[in-house]
């Protein structure tokens, strides 16, 4: 006896029947909860946010505040024990394959709700429905797939119901923090992972979104393809969504003789770009022209020392970090490069009186980098004279 639904379809339909389905169920995650509701990087039409809202109580069951709450802590205690996900305090696999009860038992902390789940939707329907009765939008998910497609509509069920749990708790969350590459040296471990980004709806580029949270597209390279954005962006031309935010972009101006407030505010909105322009022109044509001098062997150890140089320094493992010393301790321009890395980043890192007292600091880099007398770091320092921001 076989179960029929109102749709017959080959296997291969009802295989991409699934993978419709829970696509969707991406979208509305990386859309509504993550960059218009956690991040506010976006405003959407009623229309939209409450059928993200709606499909969301059907697929998993969240709650938006919790989601939310949740989401902005791991932002605020990122990496730290705090952190309700880390896979670099709770470990890879648990992550990996537990993440949905991590996430429910920092959802179930009401100090957690209190502290960072401002600002989601508190009307009648929230409060009455879809917080009240979470499981029935669940229920009514496995009729309709049932209804729908018979006894292979179970199978489409259950691929919904583990779809996030993996994808989002587990893969983003996990190995988001674990594998993968870097555009910025941010001061967590995130990482970008590809070319997965249709499963998960661009949230794969991590790292990218940990260097700009409020930024609503996630993609930085040319070959990254966010396609959430893409969706952001039919929204927004539809007139059914306005992007609030994007990463700043920025331009280098004419070198002005004098380092001014306008700089200092693109220098440090754009810190994990100006990491990356250092990276570029400083370290590796220095660390090029120290190894030409050098033997094979040599050449060979200091390409592997212009990753520690350009690595985050809470990222670098104590095994790593001597070594790092030790080529310094060896190689004085190496170590002068390093240093006014060092410099450059306590802009944002270290605490000041005031706007005066950064300005100040970054005018006194600015000198001490044009007089360092290495060509490439006086040659950056010049440029970073005329870096502007430009609106988004």
């Amino acid at each position: 006896m076989t179960l029929d639904g109102l749709l017959t379809l080959p296997a291969w339909g009802y295989v991409a029947a699934a993978l419709a389905l829970t696509h969707v169920t991406i979208a509305s995650v990386t859309i509504f909860l993550h960059r218009h509701q956690a991040h506010r990087a976006l405003s959407l039409h009623p229309v939209v946010s409450h059928f993200f809202r709606f499909w969301l109580w059907l697929t998993t069951g969240m709650v938006t505040k919790e989601w939310v709450a949740v989401h902005r802590k791991h932002h605020a205690r990122c990496e730290s024990e705090e952190d309700p996900h880390s896979p670099q305090t709770k470990g890879i696999w648990r992550v990996l394959f537990a993440g949905a009860w991590l996430y429910r038992a920092e959802a179930a902390k009401s100090e957690t709700l209190e502290a960072f789940g401002a600002g989601t939707p508190d009307d009648w329907l929230e409060r009455n429905v879809y917080s009240k009765h979470r499981f029935l939008g669940i229920g009514i998910m496995l009729a309709a797939d049932v209804l729908l497609f018979g006894a292979a509509g179970i199978a489409i069920f259950a691929v919904q119901m583990i779809w996030i749990p993996f994808w989002a708790a587990g893969v983003i969350n996990g190995v988001g923090h674990y594998w993968g590459y870097r555009n910025f040296e941010t001061q967590d471990a995130s990482r970008n992972i590809v070319p997965i980004g249709l499963l998960i709806g661009g949230e794969e580029l991590h790292n990218n979104h940990h260097a700009y949270g409020s930024s609503a597209k996630l993609s930085n390279k040319w070959w990254e393809f966010d396609v959430g954005w893409l969706y952001i962006r039919t929204l927004e031309l539809l007139g059914l969504a306005n992007v609030r935010r994007t990463a700043p972009r920025t331009r280098f101006a004419a070198v002005r003789s004098v380092v001014d407030m306008d700089m200092l505010r693109a220098v440090v909105a754009n810190r994990f770009h100006i990491l990356k322009l250092y990276g570029n022109r400083v370290v590796r044509p220095v660390v090029r022209a120290e190894a030409r001098a050098l033997g094979r062997d040599a050449r060979r150890g200091l390409r592997r020392i212009k990753a520690l140089i350009l690595r985050e320094e809470t990222a670098l493992d104590s095994a790593h970090r001597r070594h790092l010393e030790e080529v310094l301790r060896d190689n004085a321009t190496l170590k002068t490069i390093y240093e006014f890395k060092l410099r450059l980043k306590a802009l944002w890192t270290q605490q000041a009186k005031g706007q005066q007292e950064l300005l100040a600091r970054l005018q006194a880099w600015c000198a001490d980098a044009e007089s360092s007398g290495i060509a490439a770091l006086e040659e950056f320092a010049r440029q970073l004279r005329g870096y502007r921001a430009q609106p988004a």
